[in-house]
């Protein structure tokens, strides 16, 4: 180390700001006396990430687990670098039992029904026990004024996590067969977490289970977000098709596990917008958002008015969806909007993009909504079937790739529009094309937000069946590896019939940023290159590290990774690998809880594996994820760490 002052880890955090870029953590002694020298005036200018190669076979563990060989470097104004290694810590994997702040324990990703009931898996006889979640996914971190736990002895932080479904109970696990999705009622829990103040590492203190029973259960919650307002947005995706619930088997089984009755479940309850409020005492309750559309909700984005919602489409023939709320900070009345693209899609990052112009399809209150949902049936509503059918009347749409025709019941605009959102926008011309639009965020400071689309395919192919030229999203070869679409942010528009749309983060243009690339199977099985993005999903942006951070869903990759961008550099960041067979979830950019910069991150499902994209590892790695992983019942949740590194290898450049 220099022999210039070191200054105190306070004078380090006044440096920042108050917005140290440090998601420091996993244990004090590995964070002490590592503060970097430098003249005391200096200030942070910028943050960037050096990337890791991705795991091969010649190191079969790395692949079986989360592995992390990437490193920050925070610069500041004097030309000082202060570098750090990134690592990983869970705060618990699913399945354990993890303290519930009374004295005892409860089980960690546990499913509970209507009655907040242990649900049981009784699939194999002689070992039953209460169903868990492999599937964690949004998550956020925040703090409460206020806030007064038991057991904490720094700062009070909370963490809320959702867990989206199972992928198989034991019986489908001695078939290897995926045969519980969306049979379960999504369980949401509240983490109490102790922070300590001089190292920001967290602890799990308390976990608790936000009584869903007020918003009829929650259905395979995906991905979330904080909203300005210091609430967690949840998702519920991929809505029961109402007008076709006979057809989904599954649907039946979630009712029955949910009420105890099959057909107790109204599938218009389901494919809303949950919205959980953290109390001081580390408990939660959630009030489900019935205005927002009945979509594929898949991750919304609040922007900085608090009023404005742009919303991902995790569907086949999906939209872009804008919901402008009446009052700031409170979703539970408002307008919602579809895109209409111009022409000039297009995949190419150097192409100036579509012009988007938005259809308003009307105006609600959640309440009213509800009140809908309770009493009408799908037949009510709109008639649809899936052949063509002889009177006149019916317009054909594609409905998640499938022939649908549609007629719509006189005086029911809208309910259609808020309950049957999809077709009812295919019915007044939007540019329902996008396949798998899935989490959106906002880069504040260029105006500027961000949507993944994790597959570009199918109905955005020319000529595919579910392709239609009128919705202007067409490109000639599918991308399966998909892409991130960037759109800029204006103010002063108008909706298709004239009306002035009262905000000024309205999309106005959406253009490529980052876009896949497939390939033939490597010597691995990779299906798209494994030095770029591929099948993004999860996305949030810190306006203080410039860095969009993106997580994979991918089809294409063995492993899912973890990326980082900056948006300024154009610099693509691999931070993190997941055990193969997993998706990389759960991303949350905290850009600062106390002083403490965090990154937040959850895998699910380790070990799912495909033929086509693992037949080359899974003999290997199959054991290997079975022995960490739970017998791949279980997941992770947790957040990145820093630990410095040795003061050799810190650089001051000249100034």
């Amino acid at each position: 180390m220099s022999d210039l002052p070191q200054p105190s880890r306070r004078q380090v955090l006044q440096l920042l700001a108050g917005m140290p870029l440090l998601p420091l953590a996993g244990s004090a002694a590995l964070l002490g006396g590592c503060a970097l020298a430098r003249q005391s005036d200096a200030t942070h200018v910028a943050t960037s990430f050096s990337g890791m190669a991705a795991p091969s076979l010649e190191n079969p563990a790395a692949m079986a687990t989360n592995t992390v060989g990437s490193q920050m470097h925070v610069h500041f104004s004097d030309g000082a670098t202060r570098s750090f290694r990134l690592a990983y810590q869970p705060f618990f994997l699913t399945g354990q039992y993890v303290p519930d702040g009374n004295g005892g324990t409860i089980l960690a990703g546990g499913y509970v029904d209507i009655r907040n009931r242990p649900i049981i898996d009784r699939s194999v006889h002689g070992k039953e026990r209460q169903c868990f979640s492999d599937g964690p996914d949004g998550s956020s971190l925040l703090s409460v004024p206020g806030a007064k736990v038991k057991g904490v002895n720094g700062n009070t932080v909370f963490a809320v996590v959702q867990f989206e479904y199972t992928t198989r109970d034991q019986l489908g696990a001695q078939t290897d067969k995926n045969n519980a999705y969306g049979t379960l009622p999504s369980p949401i829990a509240v983490l109490t977490l102790d922070q300590d103040p001089a190292t920001g590492k967290l602890s799990l203190v308390k976990y608790h289970n936000v009584d869903t029973s007020q918003a009829h259960g929650l259905w395979i919650t995906c991905g979330a977000s904080l909203s300005p307002w210091n609430t967690h947005l949840s998702s519920e995706e991929y809505e029961p098709d109402a007008q076709f619930i006979e057809d989904a088997p599954f649907f039946k089984t979630f009712s029955r596990n949910l009420y105890g009755d099959e057909g107790r479940a109204n599938p218009y309850h389901y494919g809303h917008l949950p919205e959980v409020t953290v109390h001081a005492d580390g408990t939660g309750s959630v009030t489900k958002h019935y205005c927002l559309g009945r979509i594929s909700h898949e991750l919304v984005q609040v922007m900085p008015d608090q009023r404005t919602v742009l919303m991902g489409d995790d569907y086949t023939n999906g939209g872009l969806f804008l919901f402008i709320a009446d009052r700031a900070a409170d979703l539970s009345a408002g307008k919602l909007y579809v895109a209409k693209l111009d022409p000039g899609f297009s995949l190419d990052p150097a192409a100036p993009g579509a012009k988007l112009r938005w259809i308003r399809l009307g105006h609600a209150r959640s309440d009213e909504i509800e009140k809908l949902a309770d009493t009408l049936k799908p037949s009510d509503i709109m008639t649809v079937t899936k052949s063509e059918p002889a009177e006149p009347g019916f317009m054909k749409i594609y409905a998640d790739g499938i022939a649908n025709w549609v007629k719509l019941k006189p005086g029911m605009e809208k309910a259609a529009a808020f309950l049957e959102t999809h077709r009812y926008a295919n019915l007044v011309g939007a540019s329902m094309g996008f396949t798998k639009l899935e989490g959106t965020t906002v880069n504040i400071s260029d105006k500027v937000a961000y949507s993944a689309l994790q597959n570009i395919q199918t109905s955005m192919v020319r000529n595919h069946p579910a392709w239609r030229a009128s919705v202007n999203i067409t490109v000639d070869k599918a991308v399966n590896a998909g892409g991130i679409f960037a759109h800029d942010l204006r103010g002063g528009q108008r909706d298709t019939d004239g009306n002035a749309m009262d905000s000024e983060w309205i999309p106005v243009r959406t253009r490529a940023l980052l876009i896949g690339e497939d390939m033939a199977a490597d010597a691995l099985g990779n299906l798209a290159n494994p030095d770029k993005i591929a099948n993004p999903d999860n996305l949030k942006f810190s306006e203080t590290m410039r860095t969009l951070f993106i997580g994979e869903d991918s089809s294409s990759h063995v492993n899912n990774f973890l990326w980082a961008y900056n948006v300024d550099t154009r610099q693509l960041s691999r931070l993190m690998s997941v055990p193969a067979g997993a998706e990389s979830t759960g991303l949350h950019a905290v850009d600062s809880i106390n002083g403490w910069t965090y990154i937040m991150s959850n895998f699910q499902h380790p070990g799912d594996w495909s033929d086509k994209l693992h037949g080359k590892v899974k003999a290997q790695l199959d054991p290997l994820i079975k022995a960490n992983y739970g017998d791949r019942f279980s997941a992770a949740i947790g957040y990145l760490t820093a630990e410095p590194v040795q003061p050799s290898l810190m650089k001051k450049t000249s100034a």
